[in-house]
């Protein structure tokens, strides 16, 4: 097949060759584009069977439509998300959609939690003292996670190794999902309403997809619910925050601290290198003035395991597509 790859870096193609390389004769033809796939670019996609494309990559109506009217059939998005991709446009365009469902849960799970040593115990901000010869200790303190009550919003793959992990630091987890999960139960997680679980928590992790129901879950309302210092994770999807509101709640000082690898607006910022720009974002740039704030730029995914795993799943989903039409992981 032949593919048009979008929003690529140096390393996703070094992934793509080489678990493209294993399908010998059976490989597809990959062309590498840098460019997002947005309705200005895409007529670079026009001529190929497939597109393969990644979060911030725009799969408008309009986009569908440009793409239906040239050879693409398949939209193959290498990660689980298809937030960014119009359902029913593609559907009434007869295009095939695939996705990742399952790279590397652990990868993401992991820098969630990395993220939450750090921005307790202040290791960034200690990393930056040490390095200019201060050693004092003040505006460091942070608390022990041991028997503090953590909850996840969200149990799917992700959300289960993030409640593993808690466990296995001493925390009280609760958790809130439609779908509870069976080992999260069998390892004492305590399933509550998502009102509760913001009430009860000294920490909040959101492992949630982005939903019409999960848009903006912490807002203004919810921020409200929550005890005075919470902590905030979010490594799911910018979208799931109301930036506003939470830096409302920062200034206050009712949320203690935030730790974000996702922001509703990053298309225009992450994965690019803007140290010698001025960032125009004024919601993102006060978002930055906050010592409480630690920003990660959407790299929770960046393991070498879960890279391999998003070729090889993707590759393997435009080869299934190729050969019977059909896919176990289309989305439906």
């Amino acid at each position: 097949m032949n593919v048009a790859v979008f929003s690529t870096k140096e390393y996703d193609r070094h992934f793509f060759e080489q678990e493209n390389a294993t399908l010998g004769e059976n490989g597809h033809e990959l062309e590498f584009f840098e460019t997002r796939l947005t309705d200005a670019s895409v007529s670079l996609a026009c001529e190929f069977d497939a597109v393969c494309v990644f979060v911030n990559d725009v799969l408008s109506r309009t986009v569908i439509d440009r793409l239906a009217g040239g050879s693409a059939k398949t939209i193959a998005l290498r990660c689980a998300g298809f937030n960014n991709v119009d359902l029913e446009a593609a559907r009434s365009a007869r295009i095939n959609i695939v996705r990742v469902p399952e790279y590397s849960p652990h990868a993401v799970a992991e820098h969630s939690i990395g993220l939450l040593l750090s921005l307790n115990r202040q290791l960034h901000r200690a990393y930056n003292r040490v390095r200019d010869g201060d050693f004092r200790l003040s505006g460091l303190l942070g608390f022990d996670l041991h028997e503090k009550t953590v909850g996840v919003v969200g149990t799917g793959r992700i959300g289960e190794c993030v409640c593993r992990i808690l466990r296995g630091f001493g925390c009280r987890v609760i958790a809130s999902d439609p779908n509870p999960s069976d080992s999260c139960l069998e390892m004492g997680v305590e399933y509550v309403d998502v009102h509760e679980l913001f009430q009860r928590s000294k920490v909040v992790i959101l492992q949630c997809p982005l939903i019409r129901q999960t848009q903006h879950l912490i807002n203004q309302h919810t921020v409200s619910l929550m005890p005075d210092d919470v902590v905030i994770i979010n490594t799911s999807r910018g979208g799931v925050i109301d930036t506003r509101a939470v830096i409302d709640g920062l200034k206050s000082g009712k949320i203690g601290g935030l730790g974000i690898d996702v922001y509703e607006e990053e298309a225009d910022l992450f994965f690019e290198d803007l140290s010698s720009t001025v960032i125009t974002d004024d919601v993102f740039a006060r978002l930055l003035t906050f010592p409480n704030v630690l920003i990660t730029g959407h790299q929770g995914f960046f393991t070498r395991e879960a890279l391999s795993r998003i070729a090889s799943v993707t590759l393997n989903n435009l080869s299934e597509i190729e050969s019977s039409g059909s896919c176990v992981n289309a989305v439906q």
